[in-house]
């Protein structure tokens, strides 16, 4: 049994059992409570084989509780449920347990930036394949108003950084100011994304603009745009980021996001591009989405982390 936890798109952990008496062709679909109940691991990969021990065993986002069904052939789960699963129709059997402990808040530090309030990320949680450390002592803002992110190895372990705005801001345009980044270890990413941990339906509402070579020096590419999920043939368009200050820059309009990079911090259509992407399919609508920044490891085994690396954010804007 998984932790009883609020659930988010990087926080998972398995959850396992065994049927008795099951029918042939008949499978395994689970939900997790976060507010509505989830299908689990994925809307697009619901259905939980049974082996031939009669065992049967998924990756589940966190929840509350969790919800096991036993379903029929032809059985085809909603996204997202407003009340509990039941038993009936193409539903054979459910199973509803608790998940184990109890939940707990996860501890933030206020930060004022860019005339936002945020919170500091104190927690863990697993992205890039690592487990990350996040430590309010590597997320700090300057005597010019200027953001400092920091991966930094306390007690034999690396601590990284994560920074969440307090409000939804929907559709608009959202620009960020990121001085050189070319200095970033091979096993470091920045994001810069948008997340709703309640939209499970739209993929988390999460678009994202990342920085890093992800765990691999021999990579082209240093940066990347993206909406969710990235596994989707033509949701992730990859680029070669300059060094130098770079304006990132996201339009987020009704089935369009569009994404452009150029040099230097001026917002002046003259601004030299570096480059630019619209996405029009798969595009969220908005809901309880919050604006993250993250900078963190990702898994190498030939380019591990090895001394750290801060970055700065001289300015977010926003225009609605």
């Amino acid at each position: 049994m998984p932790p009883a936890a609020q659930g988010g798109r990087e926080r998972v952990d398995t959850i396992a059992g065994r049927v008795s008496g099951a029918r042939p062709g008949q499978q395994i679909v689970i939900y997790a409570h976060s507010g509505p109940w989830w299908v689990q691991p994925w809307p697009d990969h619901p259905f939980i084989p049974i082996q031939s021990d009669s065992t049967w065993s998924t990756e589940t986002h966190l929840g509350f509780e969790y919800a096991a069904l036993l379903v029929d052939p032809g059985y085809h789960p909603s996204p997202t449920l407003d009340l509990q699963p039941i038993q009936g129709g193409s539903v054979a059997l459910v199973k509803i347990v608790k998940g184990i402990g109890s939940l707990a808040l996860l501890p933030t530090v206020p930060l004022h930036f860019s005339g936002y309030d945020w919170n500091i990320q104190t927690s863990q949680a697993v992205r890039g394949g690592l487990n990350n450390l996040y430590d309010a002592d590597n997320v700090w803002s300057d005597a010019q108003g200027a953001l400092h992110l920091r991966i930094m190895k306390k007690s034999g372990k690396w601590t990284c950084a994560h920074l969440i705005l307090t409000r939804s801001l929907g559709y608009g345009t959202y620009r960020f100011v990121v001085r050189d980044t070319s200095h970033l270890e091979t096993a470091a990413v920045m994001s810069m994304h948008t997340f709703d941990p309640s939209g499970g339906d739209q993929h988390y509402r999460e678009m994202d603009i990342e920085l890093g070579r992800w765990g691999d020096a021999t990579s082209k590419y240093n940066a990347q745009y993206g909406i969710q999920p990235f596994y989707v043939p033509g949701n992730v368009a990859q680029f070669t980021a300059p060094s130098g200050t770079l304006t990132h820059t996201l339009l987020w309009e009704p089935g369009r996001a569009s994404f452009k990079t150029v040099r230097g911090s001026s917002t002046q259509a003259s601004a030299p591009v570096v480059y630019e992407h619209v996405f029009t399919s798969g595009v969220p609508s908005p809901g309880q989405e919050l604006l993250e920044f993250m900078l963190y490891v990702v898994a190498s085994d030939k380019y591990p982390a090895e001394k750290g690396s801060e970055l700065v954010i001289e300015k977010f804007e926003y225009l609605p």
